[in-house]
């Protein structure tokens, strides 16, 4: 699958949630997509700041929210060994540029 498959036939890979149905997926996938919704409003809030580098850490601390997000569902619906080894090395590795990123905020964004 091509990388813009994921994300169904919307202009710029985005998905289309209008004709999504929630309620025939599995509750890691609803989940998954009730997290996804919000991670993608903040992602696009902070990547539209004025400062370029203020709009990266701030569009960036919201992706890398998303994957952590994506790791907690894995963790409480997977059953794969190494996929939950692999979910908790993400979530200690996001959490930690996640951290970065706001103590550079803190002391730099005005």
């Amino acid at each position: 699958m091509a990388h813009g498959d994921m994300h169904g036939n919307q202009p710029g890979g985005m998905m289309d949630m209008r004709g999504a149905d929630l309620e025939a997926m599995p509750e890691h996938a609803r989940e998954n997509m009730r997290r996804m919704m919000i991670s993608m409003t903040a992602m696009h809030q902070g990547m539209i700041m004025e400062d370029a580098d203020v709009a990266f850490a701030c569009g960036m601390i919201a992706h890398h929210q998303g994957a952590v997000d994506m790791a907690q569902v894995l963790l409480e619906h997977g059953d794969d060994e190494q996929m939950i080894e692999l979910a908790g090395e993400i979530i200690a590795a996001q959490v930690a540029e996640i951290e970065r990123m706001k103590v550079w905020l803190a002391e730099n964004a005005d």
